[in-house]
């Protein structure tokens, strides 16, 4: 199968928001190409400058790619894509540029701009085939993300870590919905809890997850399913996990109710800006009280627990 790449030029405030509608189009994963951030982790020294072609360096905007299969209803997706674009509330339309890649170049074209990234106060991601000697005192996560959705590099996936730095004590039940490539649900065990359930619809995904599953030597305690959001939770839990969007997080916030214990947290994220209060009001008509809000650019995360 080939794909049609579809890489949209974008000033930096408007990188999270055409991330969104992506993801809102079904695009399971985007490449962000962002000179700054880029810039800003080589004066960190936790990458190098040689690593990245000058063109990506020197580039005077951010690129944000979406990859959509070849086939019916291309065409139709591809006017969506240029409609929601001119709706967004940025000063001028994203320029939108195509090209088509084969299956074998597109599975790895994103590798090159996968590098080692800390998080958090004790947390680390590296990718299966990059060396890093983490500082003292740094859990390290190990993936290879595949054709899966969740790498540690964006800013919801950090959010739930560094939320999950906080709570977990060890010995939790914890369920991790639409986990992509079960770095949510890893991070979790690695921080201690002591029973994961990783649930994703697609069958790429649960592939991923359970590879990378078994290659941070976790299989003892997280489990990966496939199946739809909550279908395959039968016994009560500690903490939900939803790194998903903010119409799935509305519908399934009564549902994640009903299944955590008096007390139990629910981490819900991959929420775009406009619509966090929103959320925040659906949380609450579900019986949740908000304990924090995180911020990164336009995405919003939330930390809440079950009250009574």
């Amino acid at each position: 199968m080939n794909w049609l790449e579809v890489a949209v030029h974008v000033p930096h405030e408007g990188i999270d928001m055409v991330s969104n509608v992506f993801d809102e189009m079904g695009v399971g994963g985007v490449v962000i190409e962002d000179p700054a951030l880029i810039s800003k982790y080589i004066a960190a020294e936790i990458w190098d400058h040689w690593e990245f072609p000058p063109e990506v360096l020197n580039r005077p905007m951010p690129l944000v790619k979406g990859y959509f299969p070849e086939g019916a209803g291309l065409e139709d997706k591809l006017a969506l894509l240029q409609e929601r674009l001119a709706a967004l509330p940025l000063a001028d339309v994203p320029r939108m540029e195509t090209k088509r890649v084969a299956e074998e170049d597109w599975a790895t074209a994103w590798m090159k701009y996968y590098k080692p990234v800390e998080i958090g106060r004790r947390l680390a991601v590296k990718p299966s085939w990059e060396d890093y000697t983490p500082p003292e005192g740094r859990l390290v996560l190990e993936l290879d993300p595949g054709m899966a959705f969740g790498c540690g590099n964006h800013p919801t996936t950090t959010m739930c870590m560094e939320f999950l730095e906080e709570i977990i004590k060890g010995g939790e039940t914890a369920v991790d919905v639409g986990t992509g490539t079960g770095i949510l649900a890893i991070t979790a065990a690695k921080l201690g809890a002591a029973k994961v359930i990783a649930v994703d619809l697609d069958e790429v995904a649960v592939q991923v997850a359970r590879e990378n599953v078994q290659r941070n030597q976790v299989q003892g305690q997280v489990e990966v399913l496939q199946g739809n959001l909550l279908d395959k939770v039968t016994q009560p839990v500690d903490l939900v996990i939803a790194n998903i969007i903010a119409k799935v997080i509305i519908i399934l916030a009564p549902d994640v109710r009903k299944i955590l214990k008096p007390g139990g947290h629910f981490i819900a994220s991959g929420i775009i800006r406009f619509r966090a209060e929103e959320v925040r009001e659906k949380l609450q008509e579900a019986g949740f009280k908000v304990l924090e809000r995180k911020e990164d650019g336009e995405w919003v995360s939330y930390l809440s627990v079950l009250e009574g």
